[in-house]
């Protein structure tokens, strides 16, 4: 058999063929990928042949400057070692094409196989095709086309690969890798996952040393029940850490939340946002705005400060809250008896548009449904002002129920703008509500009440000042229809004839200066003037008697009535 005759199968066909798709793809993405050539040194460049079993020369045919070489084919090129089954030797270009169980070994780290490779050794630059496997430490590379520039330790393909390490598998379909820093980046529908997460993106540069994935572009990150949007984010693979910014969103069943910079710990569940916070709970229908927020999606704590906002939008009026700080508790979490305690501290206002209220601190605990407002809390609805030392709010599908202050507790009615005020003064009060509108009160404990009735014509002619232990009222369309006492002790007065302490009573307060004014006021605190605030008032209480007063002089324990004598003997104490 000729020499001509040998060479047709099968080497010539796949030359030709490569020469096409080279031209055609890899050279224009080669060359624009591709760095600047180091200038390199005229020492020991040239490729050296190891082995052949056959070389023969074809000086007439197509190939006259070629080294025709076959079986057990081996090349050395500074540091590299490079087998095949055949080849054609180029000697004077300094590069050889090789076909058949291509493999390079570079060291001890790096090998580079596939079914035929073309290698420059003036470049350093081998083009591998079909069946490519690049293997480098733990991280293997398939796809079907891979040029390797051993001068920047760079390979990249450009028909599609995949990238496995120690426990991720990558996707994409250009990407590149970097054998001496360990970095790759990977365009064009990029997947990268293991077993318990998955990536989507459009440009990823990953680290396969600290197995940092990094997401530019819109992008998914989907681990469990946990879903992540981001276009510049960050992910730990081993820690199961993200670092999101550009405005990413992180979305938890029912829960979602946004902000410039986010972080997130799978394995804690614990996240943390940075910078125009937003937090929705779609399940309660609320939000929650601020500049900080810390999340533990496993106990459901969570803590949001720096312009602290909570919008309630599950009634028919939305509700805006706004606290220095807010905390959250969550109780029997995951099961059907859950229930969280929400406290909101210092400088607490809010608003909807039928009530507002400002107060010290503020507790809500929804599974008794009760909101509790502390240190001079303050309710208004409409014309009307509650305050007390404490005010509890009793929730029923997220509307009032009813409302209880407890320690001085005052309700003030506007009446007129020429200052008539109806009062209300007692130890303690209660307000009942239907449909969200109070039905009826009642007042107990020294009540005293200054009550401006109005005439037919909607005109004031005189006050009711009353007296008594309890006082109960009933509204009807947000008007007083009746007053019940069981007995009371009262006096009239002439419009132009009101004594000053019926006028006013003893710690009669309007503040409205105070009162929220809109969503956006909620952020301005205006605090009551000093000399103003509510002093708590000592509670009377039983006097504790003396250790040596209950002794009698035998040592027996005794109990003493207000008198000082024994009532019920005790035993001897040990």
């Amino acid at each position: 058999m000729t020499l001509k005759r040998q060479m047709k199968n099968p080497i010539d066909g796949h030359r030709i063929f490569l020469m096409v798709i080279l031209c055609l793809f890899g050279l224009s993405l080669v060359a624009s990928r591709q760095k600047p050539r180091k200038k390199q040194s005229t020492s020991d460049q040239r490729v050296y042949l190891l082995h052949a079993d056959q070389l023969s020369y074809d000086r007439y045919g197509r190939l006259p400057d070629a080294q025709i070489l076959k079986g057990n084919v081996s090349f050395r090129h500074k540091g590299a070692i490079l087998t095949c089954d055949s080849a054609y030797f180029f000697e004077t270009s300094n590069s050889f094409e090789a076909f058949g169980h291509v493999k390079l070994r570079q060291g001890d780290t790096l090998t580079l196989i596939g079914d035929y490779a073309h290698y420059d050794g003036n470049e350093q630059m081998v083009r591998v095709r079909r069946n490519v496997v690049l293997t480098h430490r733990a991280t293997k590379l398939f796809t079907d086309s891979l040029d390797y520039d051993r001068l920047y330790n760079l390979g990249y393909f450009f028909e599609g690969g995949k990238m496995i390490d120690k426990n991720n598998v990558l996707t994409s379909d250009w990407g590149e890798y970097h054998t001496d820093t360990r970095q790759s980046m990977f365009q064009y529908d990029v997947h990268l996952k293991n077993k318990k997460f998955l990536m989507n993106t459009d440009t990823l540069y990953y680290d396969t040393y600290t197995k940092i994935a990094h997401a530019v572009g819109p992008s998914t990150i989907t681990s469990g029940k946990t879903v992540i949007k981001t276009e510049d984010g960050y992910y730990d693979t081993n820690k199961e850490r993200a670092r999101l910014f550009a405005r990413s969103t992180l979305v938890n069943k029912q829960k979602e939340i946004t902000a410039d910079s986010l972080f997130h710990n799978d394995k804690t569940g614990i996240s943390e946002g940075f910078s125009n916070v937003v937090y929705k709970d779609r399940e309660n229908k609320n939000q929650m705005y601020c500049d900080y927020f810390w999340y533990n999606e496993k106990t459901g704590k969570a803590i949001a400060t720096k312009r602290a906002m909570l919008v309630d939008c599950s009634q028919k009026d939305t509700l805006y809250m706004h606290a220095d700080s807010m905390k959250m508790y969550t109780y029997n979490i995951d099961t059907d008896s859950v229930w969280r305690k929400i406290h909101c501290f210092d400088k607490v206002r809010i608003y909807r548009r039928d009530m507002q209220a400002v107060c010290d601190s503020l507790v809500y605990d929804t599974k008794d449904s009760l909101m509790v407002m502390y240190k001079d809390p303050i309710a208004w609805s409409d014309n009307r002002q509650m305050l007390g030392e404490r005010i509890d709010i009793y929730m029923n599908d997220s509307t009032v129920d009813s409302v209880h202050i407890v320690g001085q507790a005052l309700s003030v009615e506007q009446v007129d703008k020429e200052d008539h005020y109806n009062q209300i003064a007692s130890k303690e009060m209660k307000g009942y509500f239907q449909n969200g509108e109070i039905c009826r009160t009642v007042a107990k404990g020294n009540v005293q009440c200054t009550f401006y009735p109005l005439e037919k014509d909607s005109s004031l002619s005189v006050v009711n000042y009353m007296e008594t232990d309890e006082m109960r009222m009933f509204m009807k369309d947000r008007k007083l229809d009746k007053i019940w006492t069981p007995k009371v002790e009262g006096t009239w007065y002439p419009l132009i004839q009101i004594p000053p302490a019926v006028q006013r009573l003893n710690n009669f307060a309007w503040f409205e200066d105070i009162r929220p004014k809109s969503k956006e006021d909620i952020f301005v605190w205006r605090g009551k003037a000093a000399g103003m605030e509510m002093k708590k008032q000592k509670r009377h209480s039983a006097p504790l008697q003396k250790i040596s007063d209950l002794v009698d002089g035998k040592g027996n324990g005794v109990s003493l009535n207000p008198s000082g004598g024994p009532i019920v003997e005790t035993d001897k104490p040990e």
